[in-house]
């Protein structure tokens, strides 16, 4: 789920050649495992994850499914709002070139999809068994992080995933093709530098992590500190996990949640699957004393969930939410 930042970045300028990104085997050592982990937060605060255990089976049956649902009509695809949406992606006018479903995603959801009535009986089933199986890995991966970063606590970040009020959401983007237009119309968000119409603008997830899954069509980009975009090779079988805003927090900014943005494609559909996993409403966002000292003092001020979404309803899909929350001294 994206809400939104007051210094965006406007950089247009796409990488030209190629930059290795972090790649995290899972079955790895796990001491070794966690320590990369953590070093791919710190550089890009992204990175992609192979051998995750997730079975390949239930990834293409909810591809399959997704794309079968996004195939209909567009009437019938209406008739399962609010879940459905297409192009509106904010809450204050921000607008892409794509269409989805966003579902709750805890497991306690006694009816997560009971929005819609015209898809089939067991695509509830598929969703809730893709999203079980998806959160497994994001806990894994927060508890991996706190090992690496030493918190006493090695569950303080994936309980919060874990809780059965957790506000985590599954969000099923399709990008549907688009051809170059002849012209670039105002209402258009186009990138001059890769002939390409922006999908999905930048932005951050604000959530604890987010764990991206999509087909073998290119389309994301993920930006650098020095504004420069860097597209992302897909790969089906892997997952790739972004750092949010409210990580963040919790590791008093030794994390940075990564902006990025998807772009069109002029000739295949895109679709790509995102877990965030977020916090109960009602959890303190807070970074751990281990995290905390003299030499390092909380860049943040503590706040649940609650008002971290309350706050950024009022932004654009751009705006750098989180400094909102910062401790004054840091500006």
């Amino acid at each position: 789920m994206v809400l939104a930042s007051p210094n965006p970045i406007t950089s247009d300028r796409i990488l030209s050649t190629t930059i290795e990104l972090p790649v995290v085997d899972l079955k790895g050592d796990r001491s070794v495992v966690s320590k990369l982990i953590v070093k791919a937060c710190e550089d890009f605060g992204f990175f992609k994850v192979i051998n995750h255990g997730v079975n390949q089976e239930t990834i293409a049956t909810i591809e399959e499914a997704a794309f079968g649902f996004f195939g209909k009509p567009m009437s019938q695809k209406k008739m399962a709002a609010p879940v459905y949406g297409c192009k509106n992606i904010g809450f204050n006018g921000d607008m892409g070139e794509v269409e989805y479903l966003l579902l709750n995603a805890t497991s306690n959801s006694s009816s997560i999809l009971h929005h819609i009535s015209n898809v089939p009986s067991n695509f509830r089933c598929i969703v809730s068994a893709y999203t079980e199986e998806v959160r497994e890995v994001a806990c894994e991966i927060l508890e991996l992080i706190a090992e690496g970063l030493g918190v006493p606590d090695t569950s303080l970040f994936s309980k919060l995933i874990k809780d059965s009020e957790s506000d985590s959401l599954l969000r099923l983007n399709h990008y549907p093709p688009l051809p170059i237009p002849p012209i670039h119309h105002c209402t258009t968000d186009w990138d001059n530098s890769s002939n390409k119409v922006v999908g999905f603008g930048e932005h951050s997830d604000p959530q604890i992590l987010t764990i991206l899954r999509s087909n073998d069509v290119p389309g994301l980009q993920i930006s650098l500190q020095d504004g420069l975009w860097v597209p992302v090779i897909p790969d089906p079988s892997a997952f790739f996990v972004n750092v949010g805003d409210v990580l963040e927090v919790m590791t008093n900014g030794r994390f940075a949640s990564v902006r990025h943005r998807a772009m069109t494609n002029s000739q295949k559909s895109r679709m790509s699957m995102a877990y965030f996993g977020a916090p109960p409403l009602t959890a303190r966002i807070v970074a751990p004393p281990v995290l905390v000292t003299p030499q390092t003092p909380s860049l943040f001020r503590p706040f649940t969930w609650a008002d971290y979404k309350k706050a950024t309803y009022s932004l654009r899909l751009g705006d750098t939410r989180i400094d909102l929350f910062r401790n004054r001294k840091d500006f």
